[in-house]
Order: C-alpha cells, then structure tokens, then sequence
C-alpha cells in the first residue's frame, strides 16, 4: 500500500471537517475522492499536502508512519497536487513556473536557461502535453494551465498525484487528452487520487472510490462494482435530480450584441439577442473566446467595434460599474481571480458590489442591513458557513459559488451572464444552481449560459448559440438536437475565418448521413 489514512480528524474551532477519516490508495491506481461541497475533501488535500495540520490520526506512506508537516515535506514523499484553483505566477513563464520550488541550473553564476528550456520541454514531450513554455502563464488559456501545472508536477519524482476538479472547464477534447496523459502516468505506476464532481469521468477512469460526507468516511467502493445512482445515494441525504424544462414563450429582448469585436482580436465578430424569460446557452471549444466575449459584454475586455443594447437602449464604452448600475452581472469563470477577494470573509465578499447600498447619507456603513441580507443569502442559497465572518478560503468551493451567486443577486439584475457557473461544484449544488437560472428565467431575468459541458447546455438552455474562433456561428433551438450535431459545426468551423449563419437543412441532412 502506498498511502494509508488512519482516523483522521480535523476541526475549525467548533465545527469538525474531518472526523475517524480513513483512505487508502496503492501504486499505479486512479483513486476517485468524492462527496458534496463541504464533505471535507478539501481539507483532506491540504493534510496530505502539508498545508494544515491534522488534530489527530495517522499517515503511513509506504509501510513507515510518517509526518506531514510542510508542503515541501510532502513533495520530498513523492506527493503532489494540482489545485481546483490553479497555482501559477502569472507573470512567470511555462519554464519559470515548472521550476517553482526547484533550483535553476546555472553555468558558474549564471541562469542555464538553455538547459532549462530542454528538461522542461522534455517533460512536456514526455507526457504528450502541448503548451508554449515561453509565454506567461497570463497568457495561457484555463486548460493549457492545468496541463502546465500536471507538467511542473512531473518536473520531480511524483508516487502519488492529487488532480481536485482537473477538468473544471476543459473541452471534451481537452478533457480526453488530460485522460490520456492520466493513462500515461498510471502505466507508470503514479497513483492519482481523482477529486472530481462529474460522474462520468469517475467512472471511465477510477478503479476504486471513496466517499465522504459530512466530514466523515462513508465507504470504499471498487467502481465496476457499483453505480451513478449508488454512488450519490453515499454522497447525499435521499436527494433526487430535477429536470429544469425549457421555457417555450419568451418577451422582449433585453441584451442585444452586434458586431461586436474585441481591442486584443480575440472576439472578431459576435451578434446574439436574449430575450427576457430566456436561457440562452453559449457553446464553443477550448479558445473560442467565448470567456472573452462575456468580458467584452460586461466591461472587463476593451472593445474594438460593435454596439451593445441593454433593453432597447444603447450601452456604450462598458464598465463594471456602470454594468452592475444597467443591471447586468457577470459570474465569472476565474472565481479565485475575479470573482471573489480571498483575504475577505463571506459577508465582506457577498456585499461587496452593493456595499453603497448599506451607506447611511453620513457615509456609515450599516452593519445591521448588511449582517440581515447576508444571513438571508446564506439561508437562500444553503451555504454551509460557520457564520457571515468565516474566512471565504475555509469555504469549499462549492460554497464559495454559492457565495459569488449570492453577491450577484444583491444587484437585482435583470441579465446574467454565467461563464462555466457550476464547475468545480458537486451533482446536487450543480442542479440547485439549474433551478435557480430557471426561476429566474421564469421571472423575467434574460440568462447567458456559457459552459464547456456540451451536455450541461443541452439540459438548461432554450437556444444555443455556437461560438467558434472568435465568431458567433449558427444560433438554434433547443429542440431535437444533440451533443454530436452541435460538436459537428463546432470542428466544421475551425478552419473558418467568417462566420456562417444556421442552415436547418444541413442539420437533417448530417442526420441522415449518420443514418
């Protein structure tokens, strides 16, 4: 055995996140870890990382009780982890961010970048990832970070690989070459405990999963011996998905693009209309631009051309401010990066786009109102927190977005426009924030929904709107269509350069080539 938890246990002040843990993970074995937002899988992480202690319980790492203490304690073990919330210097290139915590080679006093370049590039070669090492990690797109960072995990000796939500916004072409190289490193006899939320992929790559719940350990089950269905009844209390059924009957339009493009080039040409009462789904592969277009829409990304109309009226040179003041909000993809402040609690992020609000006419700020609209969120939205004064970090990230929805709402928007809204959350959280987009929809609200989970659109959406190298493409309903027709126009449009309108008549006819 390579690694084995005994009776672990960990508290924050009154509240316990790990309670009689136990885990145990073999050589070459793709481990699943999974449970709902505040199950403690986390938490279990950052122990095995070094980065908390536990209360109590014990580590054993190959046959020998050992002491985790530090992180650089755990990499010398063989451990390490890609984080849910990626670790990179943005500023660093691939090279300078694969040697993080590494010594550079040097000839004499000077920095061998030559030689860096090569062990580096080696390992990418190695392992079949395709990133350009010599940009920024700023300019690096969300999936060529993970693969950067599975990189810089290979740069030393890694026994035991932890992946938390690794395909958080990966395409699903992106996700079966993060798949492969998954394959690549169990044939080498790397283990990975797998955290993830999406089913599916627990099931094609894991031989064994653990549950927790709660905090608490609840079972070990080997994956050919169990079921989807199996598996979330260990996870959740007698939960039951609910089906969020499209709206037929939609009013007036409320957001309109035209021709918009973007200052960097990224958005070329985009034109959609939502309508109130409406949950348009925005669909692209990785690169398309279609986080660049919600930026661009919003006022986070300067626009080149274009004319924005926010219900019937012209929105010109964009801003977040005066965004939030039109009633438009932005859900953004980068929750750690744009769309939280880590160093604040959950009542100072969930009030801090409206926090004027709470100003009395001397400029005092009431504490009362604030502390009465947050506990009201918190109840709403069923955010597991100890109190509106918990750090925002000792949150799981499932939380966190509920947090980031919650501060949204407190704007009264009458549009939202939701990049990749529920990665990284559990099934059940997942569904929650479903239904919510739809009563919103169901109240008038117009609803953009931009997701890399092609099967997530289908199910939410009303109309879909294909984006593709920086061009919106064809735009239909949401009616007897499928994953495979809209993946089709996706790749038919990657060696496009102008846009194409919707022909119905294509459509059937592929259908009937399939036939």
């Amino acid at each position: 055995m390579l690694l084995q938890v005994k009776g672990m246990n960990k508290r924050f002040v009154e509240t316990y996140a790990l309670k009689d843990v136990d885990i145990d993970i073999r050589p070459g074995e793709v481990h699943g870890l999974v449970g709902e937002n505040g199950a403690g899988k986390s938490t279990l992480i950052k122990i095995l990382t070094g980065v908390y202690s536990m209360d109590s319980g014990e580590i054993w790492w190959d046959g020998k009780k050992v002491s985790v203490s530090t992180p650089h304690g755990s990499r010398k073990l063989g451990i390490n982890v890609i984080h849910q919330d990626r670790h990179l210097v943005p500023s660093f290139n691939g090279i300078e961010n694969m040697y993080l915590g590494l010594r550079y080679d040097r000839k004499g006093i000077v920095v061998d970048w030559a030689k860096m370049r090569q062990k580096a590039q080696s390992v990418l070669e190695t392992y079949g990832i395709d990133v350009d090492i010599s940009l920024p990690a700023s300019d690096l797109t969300p999936p060529q970070r993970t693969m950067l960072e599975i990189a810089r995990a290979m740069m030393v000796e890694c026994r035991l690989l932890i992946l938390d939500e690794p395909s958080a916004s990966l395409t699903d072409k992106e996700a079966e070459a993060l798949f492969s190289i998954i394959e690549r490193l169990k044939n080498n006899g790397t283990a990975i405990l797998y955290v993830s939320h999406r089913m599916d992929e627990i099931f094609k790559l894991t031989d064994r999963i653990t549950v927790l719940k709660n905090g608490e350990f609840v079972d070990t089950v080997k994956t050919s011996d169990t079921n989807k269905e199996h598996l979330i009844s260990l996870m959740t209390d007698n939960w039951k998905s609910v089906v969020t059924h499209n709206k037929s009957v939609l009013g007036k339009p409320l957001l309109q693009i035209e021709n918009i493009s973007s200052k960097d080039g990224i958005v070329k040409d985009a034109s959609f209309t939502v309508h109130s009462g409406e949950i348009l789904g925005v669909f692209g592969l990785g690169g398309s631009g279609r986080t660049e277009l919600m930026e661009c829409i919003y006022g986070h990304r300067t626009i080149k051309s274009g004319n924005i109309d926010i219900d019937g009226q012209r929105y010109a040179k964009p801003t977040a401010r005066k965004s939030l003041a039109k009633g438009l909000v932005l859900i953004c993809e980068d929750r750690r990066g744009m769309a939280i402040v880590p160093t604040l609690n959950v009542k100072q992020n969930m009030v801090l786009s409206t926090i004027d609000n709470y100003s009395t006419f001397l400029g005092i700020t009431s504490e009362k109102r604030e502390l009465r609209d947050v506990k009201d969120q918190i109840e709403r939205f069923k955010i597991k927190t100890r109190g509106p004064s918990q750090p925002i970090l000792q949150c799981s990230g499932g939380n966190q977005q509920k947090v980031v929805f919650a501060k949204a709402l407190l704007s009264s928007p009458k549009i939202l426009l939701c990049d990749e809204p529920t990665q990284a959350v559990d099934v059940k959280t997942r569904q929650e924030i479903h239904i919510l987009l739809r009563e919103l929809a169901d109240k008038g609200n117009a609803v953009v929904f931009v997701s890399s989970d092609l099967k997530e659109v289908l199910e939410v959406a009303d109309n879909i709107q294909i984006f593709s190298e920086g061009f919106t493409r064809e735009h239909f309903k949401n009616e007897n269509i499928n994953a495979e027709d809209v993946l089709a126009y996706c790749f038919a449009h990657l060696a496009c350069r102008e846009p194409m309108g919707f022909d119905s008549d294509r459509l059937h006819t592929r259908r009937e080539i399939r036939k």
